[in-house]
């Protein structure tokens, strides 16, 4: 019976979403977020023989490593992610195979 009720509340809270249509988007960080974050987390402290232009040029590189491998997520599509296996290996299928069926046209 939760699991109907869990499947019913997710249902709801899809209709009523403020990510709608977005349940997936690529995380925005700049290399300034993360010197924010940095700072704000060790304040005062400065990775010893780092000179501030190659941090800058690390922070700048971690952020675009970061924004081409990792995404915010809508918690409930998440949730259905962990939960069915099945719907991972759909969602991967269909983007290996995105637009060969146009191309077969």
């Amino acid at each position: 019976m939760a699991d109907i009720l869990d499947e019913a509340s997710a249902l709801i809270e899809c209709k009523e979403c403020p990510w709608y249509k977005s349940c997936v988007l690529p995380i925005r960080v700049s290399a300034e977020d993360m010197k924010r974050q940095f700072e704000s987390t060790m304040p005062g402290a400065s990775p010893a023989g780092v000179p501030a232009s190659g941090m800058s040029q690390f922070l700048a590189g971690l952020a675009s490593a970061a924004q081409n491998s990792i995404l915010e997520g809508c918690p409930i599509f998440i949730s259905r992610l962990r939960a069915d296996p099945g719907l991972a290996q759909k969602i991967r299928k269909l983007m290996q195979t995105w637009g060969m069926e146009e191309a077969g046209r």
